[in-house]
């Protein structure tokens, strides 16, 4: 699944499509296509793992899901799910879940939830995890209504560096080692889309898919965590476990 990085580097490629009309629109979505023909491009933006195409009235929300992608300017040999055709190029989403969001876009997303917006608030998201003080910290930063945009990579390499045992207690994890957590969750995400920009993400992995701990040369743990029983690469030894 695309995380938060991913998503912003979408909405950097499609900027010269702003200010543009549709000037043609097809694929299997299940929306509205001819409430999109003829519209301009307002703004593009990015909510997390959310890509915003923003019209005067209404916004297409896309989500691409685990495996989705898009196309600029060439297509795929499959049916795209959206293809918006503009007078300098078309944009062309697979395999995604598009829906529309009405009237103006500010009303459906709370900005200080995305640890890479302008607006992003790390003191509302420790105010938010404080009162899930239960909840394993291995899902807590993959709530997308705190930490919007953090994705599986993104929550084990943060987890590695601030040698936290992903499950973990949100509410036994000492303060200050929370603000940290936090911190590096929007760090985190910037070093991620530099490296991805540059294809060079992989090189910079610490602990995720790794096989064995850089810090201790012991094996990394491998498995399934949390209620959103996602995976998880950990080391035994110097990840803490706070309970």
């Amino acid at each position: 699944m695309p995380e938060g990085p991913s998503i912003v580097i979408l909405k950097e490629a499609v900027q010269q499509f702003r200010g543009q009309k549709v000037i043609s629109v097809s694929g299997n979505s299940k929306i509205d296509m001819d409430r999109i023909s003829n519209q301009t491009v307002v703004s593009f933006k990015s909510w997390g793992k959310h890509f915003l195409i923003c019209f005067e009235d209404f916004t297409l929300k896309v989500h691409l899901l685990m495996f989705g992608t898009y196309r600029i300017n060439e297509r795929k040999d499959s049916t795209p799910r959206l293809s918006l055709v503009f007078a300098n190029g078309e944009l062309n989403l697979y395999t995604c879940s598009i829906k529309i969001l009405e009237g103006d876009v500010n009303l459906h997303y709370d900005w200080s939830a995305d640890v890479m917006n302008e607006d992003w608030n790390p003191k509302l998201a420790k105010e938010k995890l404080l009162k899930m003080p239960r909840q394993q910290i291995c899902d807590a930063l993959l709530d997308q209504d705190i930490f919007s945009g953090v994705g599986n990579i993104i929550k084990n390499e943060v987890l590695y560096r601030t040698f936290v045992h992903p499950e973990s207690l949100a509410g036994k994890i000492p303060a200050d080692l929370v603000n940290t957590i936090i911190d590096e969750c929007s760090k985190y995400s910037f070093e991620f889309l530099e490296w991805k920009r540059n294809f060079v993400l992989r090189n910079h992995w610490l602990v995720y898919t790794k096989r064995k701990c850089s810090r201790c040369n012991l094996p990394i743990q491998h498995r399934k965590t949390g209620l959103k029983n996602r995976r998880s690469f950990y080391c035994e030894n110097c990840q803490k476990l706070y309970l």
